[in-house]
C-alpha cells in the first residue's frame, strides 16, 4: 500500500503544477462531504457601550434599522418594538428619543419631515440628538402602546414626544398651529428651538489615569 500511495504522489504533482500554470484551481479532494453544522446559533446582541455613526460601527445594519424608525408612518410596524430599538440605539449614541405621533394621511407630518429634512443644519440636529420615530396611531396594534402616554392618540398631529434613552417622558410637544406651525406651515425657528432646547447634553470626557509616580 505504501508504494502505491508513493506511486501516486509525482501524478498528483504533476496535476497540481499544471492547474497552477493553467491559473485553474485543482480539482477538489474526493471524499465523502463534511457534515453542516447544524448547530443552533443565538442571534447577534447590540452592545450598548458602542456609539452607532457613519463610518465608526461595525454593523451596517444598525444604521439602516435607525433609518427605518423614521422613515414613515408604518401600520405594519410594532410601536412597542420600534421603542426597544430606539432604547438600545439612544443609550449606545447618548441621543434622546422622539416619538413622532401621526399617521400616512397627516399632512403636517410630511411637511415637518420636508422641512427638516431639507434644511441641513436642522437635520444635523436631529440626527445627532435623537433616535426618531414614527407612530402609525392609525394601527389598532398600536393602541395598547398609546394608552402609555394619555392623551396622546387624541392630540393634533403631530404630536411629539421626548423620551430619555429609558424611555421616560421628558417633555410633550405639539406640532399644531402655534407650536411649531405657523399658518398652516412649519416654523423653522420654532423648530430649531425645540431641536437645540431638547438635545442631550454632552457626555464628560473621562479623566485621564494619573501617570505612576517614579519609582512605583
Amino acid at each position: 500500500m505504501v508504494a502505491g500511495v508513493r506511486a501516486m504522489l509525482p501524478a498528483a504533482l504533476v496535476v497540481a503544477f499544471l492547474a497552477a500554470c493553467s491559473g485553474q484551481e485543482p480539482p477538489p479532494p474526493s471524499g465523502p462531504p463534511l457534515p453542516v453544522d447544524t448547530t443552533p446559533q443565538k442571534p447577534p446582541v447590540a452592545d450598548t457601550r458602542e456609539r452607532v455613526a457613519s463610518g465608526n460601527t461595525r454593523a451596517a445594519a444598525d444604521i439602516a434599522a435607525i433609518a427605518a424608525l423614521g422613515a414613515a408612518f408604518d401600520p405594519e410596524r410594532s410601536a412597542a418594538n420600534d421603542l426597544e430599538t430606539a432604547k438600545v440605539e439612544a443609550k449606545r449614541g447618548n441621543r434622546r428619543i422622539v416619538l413622532e405621533l401621526g399617521d400616512a394621511s397627516c399632512g403636517e407630518c410630511a411637511a415637518l419631515d420636508e422641512t427638516i429634512e431639507g434644511e441641513a443644519p436642522l437635520r444635523h440636529l436631529r440626527d445627532a440628538g435623537f433616535i426618531w420615530v414614527k407612530v402609525d396611531r392609525s394601527a389598532a396594534a398600536n393602541a395598547g402602546f398609546l394608552a402609555r402616554y394619555p392623551g396622546s392618540a387624541e392630540a393634533p398631529a403631530p404630536h411629539l414626544l421626548v423620551l430619555d434613552a429609558d424611555a421616560h417622558v421628558l417633555h410633550e410637544q405639539s406640532g399644531g398651529e402655534g407650536e411649531l406651525l405657523r399658518k398652516g406651515k412649519p416654523d423653522r425657528r420654532k423648530i430649531r428651538a425645540f431641536l437645540e432646547e431638547w438635545t442631550p447634553p454632552e457626555e464628560p470626557e473621562a479623566p485621564e489615569a494619573p501617570e505612576p509616580a517614579a519609582g512605583e
